[in-house]
């Protein structure tokens, strides 16, 4: 087994699968030959990478609907996720609500329910997809930051409860992406070309973070040639998390 095949004749799937990062990862995993289904609310993107599967990861009935035409299941990676702007000061209840339930418990009501899939492979691997925001501090960032946040504390949790079960568990902690969910978002403000420089020069390389960065990453944990990588998460950021560049 090399890099190039590691997840031939395993099958995997991707929430969140239709854009951006989960795209991506879809992408790479079928690359590397596993059988990919994708999760999510829409077809997308992914038609020619994978299997889609219509789920809403906030929906209890949904998600078990949806695990009725899986066969079998070696790697989960839960990437489905919204966001939100604010402080505590302007968030609602609602909407504190509305994020956890999608981005955190979203994540326990797949995974719960690919457990006894996960349990029969050899190679069971989940990975979240976390955040930076999860670590640093980021102006107007309250309630999608507790919620990464979670998610980070969450992956912990899982490795340790299911090494029992031989599953290993991990996440990854992006910075800003370029991905179609942030570029709807520069479009929206007032100066899209201002906030996206304002973006570039939060991370210290300069840039954004590619959507193929990040499903690097996550292919790298998820990986039958990671057996020993569990409760670990790795960050793509640009050196955001840990560096103090001068100005």
């Amino acid at each position: 087994m090399n890099s190039g095949n590691d997840f031939q004749d395993l099958t995997a799937i991707v929430t969140g699968a239709g854009s951006g990062i989960g795209l991506a990862t879809a992408t790479l995993l079928k690359e590397r030959g596993a059988r990919v289904f994708g999760f999510d609310l829409q077809v997308g993107g992914m038609s020619d990478v994978a299997t889609w599967v219509k789920c809403d990861v906030g929906d209890s009935q949904s998600v078990v609907e949806a695990f009725t035409s899986i066969p079998k299941l070696d790697v989960l990676i839960n990437n489905a996720g919204i966001g939100a702007s604010g402080s505590i000061e302007v968030a609602q209840d609602d909407e504190w609500l509305r994020v956890f339930n999608i981005n955190v418990v979203g994540i326990a009501r797949v995974s719960r329910t690919a457990l006894p899939l996960l349990r029969q492979s050899q190679f069971a691997a989940i990975v979240n997809t976390c955040s930076v925001a999860a670590t640093a501090g980021i102006p107007n960032r309250a309630i999608y930051s507790a919620s990464k946040g979670a998610v980070l504390s969450l992956t912990l949790a899982m490795a340790n409860d299911h090494l029992v079960d031989r599953i290993r568990v991990n996440c990854v902690n992006p910075g800003t992406a370029d991905t179609p969910w942030v570029q709807r978002l520069l479009a929206q403000s007032n100066n899209p070309q201002g906030e996206r420089e304002a973006l570039e020069a939060r991370q210290p390389m300069g840039r954004l973070v590619s959507a193929e960065e990040v499903a690097n990453a996550i292919c790298y944990l998820a990986s039958p040639l990671q057996a020993s990588t569990t409760a670990t998460s790795i960050t793509i950021d640009g050196g955001m998390q840990g560096l103090r560049v001068p100005r």
